[in-house]
Order: structure tokens, then sequence, then C-alpha cells
């Protein structure tokens, strides 16, 4: 899973970055950076964990995310270039870091306003699509003049449909906003189309709104909220510092400053999977405990794709448990003796969280 990293000058993104990465603050956001950073790291599983100290597993492998963390200066006065653009409209979601704390350190910014912010970031995304979709509309009206009218029927529907997206843009509301039907969005599977990607919004709160994040989030959400629109508030220099120490000073600190135990940056990683529409089931077993990342609604014969092509193509059926019913039992064999262990074929729809076994015959 990619996921693209934006945001104005002194959004916090540096600090993001490092509480998403554990990484040291050693790139100033004012530094004139030009080219994208880059980590893949792995999506924190407690079910993976535990299940690898069930097993004694060899090998333990998490989920990963490839973060790719994009200069501020691309948003700045001449807007993003066209090279930005298209690597912008590769990525799975885009996170979009909005600051909503004073900044008495960098008195060019005109206060703190992140729906102004936000807005600014959206228009530039708007106006990337407006000028793909100009571009093909233009190309689609000169190859409808060149062939028949009886021809013409997949042409005036595409036309139609990017016609009415240029229209939604034009009125401020993003692609992903829009209603489009499965036909439309299989149409759409070619397009570049930047406020079509899933947008999850940082609020990077200031250290005295820390008790407020709730309130902050419900309250942006209701005027940004949306379709494939998620919004989350944290301090992003807190947890960069956090990020900084081992699991047991980070539990120690998070108790002195009074925050939950669980990480908003945690919740963030689960945040983007929901706007993807994406889970994770598990195998499990000596050699390895891994979690495969998969579609929500994916059946077990995906699943086994997924692990291995040969595993899809001699499916024969998948041996399933909840991954916390597996560790109460201790094993499978004790799960199969106890009538437990389900059997399901090939249509059967994966869960979050489950272990499965595929046995297949190629």
């Amino acid at each position: 899973m990619d996921l693209g990293i934006i945001g104005l000058p002194a959004s916090g993104k540096t600090s993001l970055w490092n509480a998403l990465t554990g990484g040291a603050a050693d790139v100033d956001a004012y530094s004139g950076r030009i080219e994208p950073r880059v980590a893949v790291v792995r999506v924190p599983d407690e079910r993976v964990d535990r299940l690898t100290e069930l097993y004694h597993s060899k090998k333990r492998t998490h989920a990963e995310i490839r973060w790719v963390d994009y200069p501020v200066a691309a948003f700045e006065s001449s807007g993003p270039d066209a090279k930005l653009l298209g690597e912008l409209a590769q990525m799975d979601a885009l996170v979009l870091v909005a600051r909503a704390f004073e900044a008495p350190s960098v008195p060019a910014l005109e206060g703190v306003d992140a729906a102004r912010d936000v807005e600014t970031v959206e228009l530039e995304l708007a106006f990337a699509d407006l000028a793909v979709i100009e571009r093909r509309l233009g190309r689609i009206e000169a190859e409808m003049r060149s062939v028949r009218s009886a021809d013409r029927g997949p042409l005036e529907q595409e036309h139609a449909l990017l016609v009415r997206l240029q229209a939604g843009l034009e009125a401020g509301v993003a692609v992903r906003s829009q209603e489009l039907s499965e036909t439309e969005l299989r149409q759409l599977s070619g397009y570049a189309l930047l406020t079509r990607r899933p947008l999850l919004i940082v609020l990077n709160v200031g250290e005295d709104d820390l008790a407020r994040t709730a309130d902050i989030e419900a309250a942006f959400a209701a005027g940004h909220g949306g379709t494939a629109t998620a919004v989350l508030a944290l301090s992003a220099k807190l947890e960069a510092e956090v990020a900084a120490l081992d699991a047991a000073e980070a539990a120690e600190f998070r108790r002195e400053l009074g925050l939950p135990d669980a990480s908003p940056v945690d919740r963030l990683v689960q945040e983007a999977y929901a706007l993807l529409g994406l889970h994770s089931f598990i195998t499990a077993g000596d050699p390895e405990t891994r979690a495969w990342t998969l579609r929500q609604g994916a059946t077990a014969l995906e699943a086994a794709g997924r692990i291995h092509s040969d595993l899809e193509r001699g499916f024969i059926r998948a041996e399933v448990v909840r991954w916390d019913e597996l560790l109460e039992a201790g094993s499978l064999a004790v799960l199969r003796k106890q009538g437990k262990l389900r059997t399901e074929g090939r249509d059967y729809v994966v869960a979050d969280g489950d272990v499965m076994l595929i046995l297949f015959n190629i």
C-alpha cells in the first residue's frame, strides 16, 4: 500500500514523517527539498506478534506501508509540477497534513486556519484533474468528428461522464465525492485523477489541545468529511518524540502525559486501511507467521492467490479460525478435536483477523 504525504509549509509533515518512520528530524521543512522521501514501514499488529510467540515462528512478517513524503515546495506559489502530479496519481491514498497549532516562529504564515490550508491543497489537486479532463475532452471531440455516428456510442458515454466530473470539480466537489456507478469507475481506471484518491486529513494540533482531539476531529469532519475522506487529529511533534523511544519508555511517557495507550499514529494506519477497503488475514506456523493485506469482501480463493498463484489454481478448501480463538486453544489440532475449526470453500468471504490454512492440489 502506497500513501503519499502532502501539505503546506509548517504543517508538520516532517514531524509526522518521523512519527511514522521512527526517524530523527533530519530534514528541515524549509530546506527547499524537491525530491520525495520514501520509507517502507511495517504495520503494527498485535495478532501477528502473539501468534508468532504461540508458534515460536522462525520468521515474523507484518503487512507494510510505503510512505512517500512530498516536499512542501511542491505546493507553494508555482503549484505542483507535472512529474509530482504523475507520482501522486500512483498513490493508493493521500495524507494531507494541516496545521492546527500556533507557529509564532514562522511569522510569514497568516494565522491558523486548517480549513483554508486543506482547501488550498485540494484546489491545486482539482486544477490538475481539470487539466487532465480538458485534454481528454479535446481528444474525444476530435475523434468523434472522424468516426461514423453509429460508432460514437462509447465516446459519447465517456464524454458525458467527463463533462459531469468537470462540472462537479468546478463546483468544488472532488471526484471521490461524486456519485459514480461501477461501470463509470471502471471507465475512469485509466485516468490519473488526484481528487479520486481517498483522502486522510491529519489535523496537526498543539500539545495544549491534546485533550480536545476528538472534538476537533468531529467539528472538522462535519464540514470536510465525506465519501472516501477521513479526519484524524494528533500532535505530530509529540508522536515523533514518542517514536524515538523504546516501547517501555513510550508507554511511560504516555502515562505521564495522561494519553491513551494506543498511539494515534497506529489509528492513522487503521483509518488508511478503512479508507481503502482493506483488512488482513493471517497465516501462522513454525516457519513463519504473516499478515496478508486483502480487500474487504474478498473470498478464500482470492486470499489463496495473495499467498501464491499455485494455491489459487489448486484450491481445495480453507481451514479457518479467528486469531483469538486460536490463541485460546493453543493450536489448530486442539480446535480440530473440539470441532471448532471451520472448513470453508472458495466463495467464503474472508474476515479481518481470520487465520487460514489453504489446502490445495496441483
